[in-house]
């Protein structure tokens, strides 16, 4: 079996990259581990930053991000009760579009079946082979009881934190970065009105909370907990009570509960792997970063990943430019450490810790100065919608 681009990974990285580099003529071969039904039950974020629904449209996948998706101009940063709205279009120009992960990626799943192109779920045992030197990286793996060979020209990367790609880089070669946060976030998801139109974030001496939705029936509420807690021990009636503890007086009165069909607890890391680029072989999205979701900024990140990888095998085949994968690493990494210094800061910001009085008061600090001073509320406004993407040239 062979192809041009072998990826590693089907959820919304691995399968955008399909999507855009079948669109251009490359030939893909898509490896999954997982089924259908697990990768698309997965529940993720839902906040894209205009530069992924520009690709989403360019991958030809939109149709139902945009008759569906929610265009959101601002959000609200809650303080000890008082309200701040970041009015990101009156400061950037630029919105953010509100489209869970799972629809994104059940739009992805649908275009690669209408294409035709090989995609293998299920597929177990995948190991990476020769990508370091030459120019014939193979995959082999085992499908329905058949051992598999897979030849290509290069691999991608995008199976996740826990996935094969960043493991078989040799580890003397990479580097991780890394910052685990004392605590966790509990999420609720709820077919319940949203609280209000846009987002609220709320930082409480109780802890953070925040106020999401996934459209204009379906909400998602998430509070900090300790990463001691386990989600049996949190009925509905409880998470409920301690959420409207948390927000401001008037917002919850507004709240409308109901029971929940998903609930979950997520802990919060900062991650970064250097470098990205291993000979033939390219991580991508969540198995080269992980950022805490308090910024938006996980499958965002990801897409900027896929943008650069696909421009510069773009240059490689079509412009017989093959130097532009030389800059992948180096460029994606310009802008996933600013993401991961704004999830950092926006974590920080906003969340409660066990600290004393000096760094309450910094933070404290901090609240009232981005929310007070224009150059703070820019600041906020232009890396939430999301920094622009470096060209690759």
């Amino acid at each position: 079996m062979k192809t041009q681009v072998a990826i590693i990974g089907a959820g919304p990285s691995g399968l955008l990259l399909g999507q855009l580099l079948h669109r251009c003529g490359i030939d893909n071969v898509i490896l999954e581990r997982h089924t259908p039904e697990y990768v698309l039950g997965r529940v993720r974020a839902g906040v894209l930053e205009y530069g992924f629904v520009d690709l989403m449209r360019e991958a030809g996948v939109s149709a139902r991000m945009d008759a569906d998706g929610l265009e959101h101009t601002g959000f609200t940063l809650a303080f000890q009760g008082d309200r701040h709205r970041v009015d990101m279009h009156g400061l950037t120009g630029k919105s953010v579009l509100v489209y869970g992960q799972t629809e994104v990626t059940h739009d992805l799943m649908d275009a690669r079946r209408e294409s035709g192109a090989p995609i293998y779920y299920e597929a177990t045992d995948v190991q990476l082979h020769d990508f370091l030197e030459g120019d014939k990286p193979r995959v082999t793996f085992q499908h329905e009881g058949k051992q598999h060979v897979l030849e290509c020209d290069y691999i991608a990367g995008c199976d996740g934190f826990h996935g094969v790609s960043r493991k078989s880089a040799p580890q003397d070669k990479i580097h991780n970065f890394e910052r685990v946060y004392p605590f966790g976030w509990l999420g609720l998801l709820t077919e319940t009105p949203p609280v209000e139109d846009e987002l609220i974030y709320v930082h409480n001496p109780r802890g953070f909370a925040l106020c999401s939705m996934r459209s204009h029936t379906r909400s998602r509420y998430y509070i900090q907990c300790s990463l001691a807690e386990h989600v049996e021990d949190w009925s509905d009636d409880r998470f409920w009570t301690e959420l409207s503890a948390r927000l401001p007086e008037d917002v919850a009165g507004k709240l409308q509960t109901g029971p929940s069909f998903e609930k979950s607890i997520a802990p919060l890391r900062s991650f970064v792997a250097e470098p990205m680029r291993f000979g033939r072989m390219f991580l991508v999205g969540d198995a080269a970063h992980i950022v805490p979701p308090t910024g938006a900024k996980g499958l965002n990140l990801a897409s900027s990943d896929v943008y650069t990888l696909y421009h510069a095998l773009r240059g490689a085949y079509h412009e017989n430019r093959p130097e532009l994968l030389d800059r992948y690493s180096e460029i994606c990494l310009r802008r996933i450490w600013k993401a991961e210094r704004f999830s950092w800061w926006m974590t920080s910001l906003l969340h409660t810790f066990d600290e004393g009085g000096f760094n309450q008061r910094i933070q404290k600090a901090e609240q009232d100065y981005y929310t007070s001073t224009q150059a703070g509320l820019m600041t906020i406004a232009e890396n939430y919608v999301g920094l622009p993407y470096e060209p690759v040239v």
